[in-house]
């Protein structure tokens, strides 16, 4: 089963988190969450995030990040170097819902499968249609 480690600006990572749970309460023991404090430096974020993935070095690890080239993604880039973890940037609900949904699927599987529920997850909803049927692709299973 892959592990995902939510990695974003305080309080996001926390935030989606707890979005998570409310869906998937059975995924808490395979989450983990780092909240980039202000205060922190790259190194520093780096340290923390290849302590947690060594910690796990047996089981690979989808690392979500909230934006491409900002100090989260790039000490979680920096950190998974070598390891069993990959990087996505541009997490989003649709995203973390669709890779809990497929977790126990190999990590390059489910990088594809949380980049489908981002891309699909992002669309113009009209005002007043509140009949609106899910786009066909956007339910787990």
């Amino acid at each position: 089963m892959t592990r995902i480690l939510l990695v974003a600006h305080a309080p996001l990572a926390s935030a989606l988190r707890e979005v998570a749970m409310h869906v998937f309460p059975e995924c808490a023991a395979t989450m983990e969450v780092v909240d980039v404090q202000v205060s922190q430096d790259a190194a520093q974020i780096e340290a923390l995030l290849r302590q947690r993935l060594e910690s796990h070095s047996d089981e690979e690890t989808l690392i979500l990040v909230d934006a491409f080239g900002a100090t989260p993604c790039n000490a979680a880039q920096r950190a998974c170097d070598g390891l069993r973890a990959q990087v996505v940037a541009g997490v989003n609900v649709p995203m973390l819902w669709r890779a809990l949904c497929y977790r126990e699927e190999p990590l390059q599987a489910l990088i594809e499968r949380a980049l489908a529920g981002a891309a699909q997850g992002v669309m113009r909803v009209p005002a007043g249609n509140a009949d609106a049927t899910v786009p066909q692709g956007l339910t787990c299973r």
